[in-house]
């Protein structure tokens, strides 16, 4: 009997004895549609980054400006800062931000696996561009130079 609970469907192996890498790397998610509390949360969502821009440029006129004090550009600031918090937190409840703290969760722990570069190997590949780069660029600097003379002795005759 498969693995897979449909008998009429094969469970295709890897070169370990696992699922094929196609299988496991492929998700096959069916066309969602945002359900009326989703739609909810992204219209409150947006409302609250709309609105701290909103009292960015609200007390941006000198006269209203004048009533919130000296401290108008720090406050106009932390209202942005505050609408766009606000309003991704928001999103994040919704389903669509699920799947965004899923993706990321994915990605980070993808990210563990990286094999990042010792000190002593990123200088040296540092090293390695910077000449090619200077190398390339004095490359073309010679051709810039001869087809400069070039086109000076063909316009000089």
């Amino acid at each position: 009997m498969p693995l897979s609970g449909n008998p009429a469907r094969p469970v295709h192996k890897g070169r370990n004895g696992n699922k094929s890498d196609s299988e496991l790397n492929s998700k096959i998610n069916p066309a969602q549609t945002a359900s009326g509390g989703d739609i909810v949360k992204y219209v409150i969502a947006a409302l609250l980054a709309v609105g701290g821009l909103f009292v960015w440029f609200w007390f941006s006129a000198p006269d209203r400006a004048a009533q919130l004090g000296s401290w108008a550009p720090q406050l106009r600031g932390l209202a942005v800062a505050a609408g766009l918090v606000a309003g991704t937190l928001v999103f994040l409840a919704s389903a669509k931000g699920r799947e965004v703290r899923e993706f990321l969760s994915e990605s980070r722990f993808e990210l563990r696996k990286v094999v990042w570069p010792t000190r002593q190997e990123t200088t040296r590949m540092t090293w390695v561009v910077i000449a090619v780069v200077v190398i390339l660029s004095l490359i073309l600097a010679g051709f810039d130079f001869f087809v400069q003379k070039a086109i000076q002795w063909f316009l000089g005759r």
